[in-house]
């Protein structure tokens, strides 16, 4: 990545001046008062205290259709893996889903569940999509910045145009219209302070689903995904596979799939989570 100098410290999330857990009904998320709340306030100022799960899609948005399956439910299956390995190896790590069953969550909903929990990383699980050819395969994982190809911009109105379901949208993300290139560049333009631990964070991901799953990997890109545009923390979101491929979609439903490839994200949080804690 050129265009982008990374950070050679960790950078974890602002502090939010809402309250703690306000107004959240989800059921994964731990009330104010409990004893993990109030244990962090007593936690080094460098700790990976939060992390937000997010599994893209949901309810009356499929996401990406496959053969047998759809998005929604191959992701929420991965995230709900991906947590409870978490929750197993490190019981101190707090851990919050946006959605932890097949129901609808609106893009600002969960980069606000993000920040209203003052999270320490925000990862966005989806699966790909490639209309132009059922061969295509492997895994991505991108930060917020400027698309580079069209590709990655074909990418990003793909997972933007989730808001078309919502009321309001136009109110709620500023006239934004995921079906203009422009306002992709305009979005995309939007440059955060925690840009380089993104980045770090999705080399790790990506490097470990080479060396961890033998996954083919497309690499770290970047695009303007209003999902990670408002969060105040490290963020990615990462295409676990295509399901447009017959073979992928098929190792994507497979239990032997699913636990290669939260396995795979588990270790590379793992290792981001160490890296900042220890100062590099």
């Amino acid at each position: 990545m050129t265009t982008v100098a990374l950070l050679v410290f960790p950078l974890l999330a602002l502090t939010s001046p809402d309250a703690l857990l306000s107004e959240l009904t989800q059921d994964t998320v731990r009330r104010a008062g409990s004893q993990d709340t109030e244990a962090s306030a007593n936690d080094a100022p460098n700790q990976l205290r939060t992390v937000v799960l997010d599994a893209g899609h949901g309810g009356k948005d499929p996401g990406c259709l496959g053969r047998k399956t759809r998005e929604s439910r191959i992701v929420l299956k991965l995230v709900l893996q991906l947590g409870r390995k978490i929750k197993e190896e490190m019981p101190n790590v707090r851990v919050i889903y946006t959605r932890s069953s097949d129901h609808f969550v609106e893009l600002a909903e969960r980069s606000g569940i993000a920040n209203r929990n003052r999270a320490d990383l925000f990862i966005s699980l989806h699966c790909n999509a490639s209309p132009s050819s059922s061969r295509v395969y492997g895994t991505e994982t991108y930060t917020m910045g400027l698309h580079k190809t069209n590709g990655n911009l074909d990418v990003a109105k793909r997972e933007n145009a989730v808001i078309l379901k919502e009321e309001n949208y136009q109110q709620t993300y500023k006239g934004f219209n995921p079906n203009s290139p422009l306002a992709h560049i305009m979005l995309a333009n939007y440059q955060h302070a925690f840009m380089g631990s993104s980045i770090n964070f999705a080399e790790k991901v990506e490097r470990s689903f080479r060396r961890n799953a033998e996954r083919k990997s497309h690499g770290v890109k970047q695009a303007g995904f209003l999902v990670l545009w408002r969060t105040t923390m490290p963020s990615v979101l990462i295409e676990t596979g295509f399901l447009t491929n017959p073979e992928e979609e098929d190792y994507l439903i497979s239990a032997e799939g699913q636990d290669e490839i939260s396995t795979a994200i588990y270790k590379a949080f793992v290792q981001y989570k160490q890296e900042i804690e220890t100062g590099g």
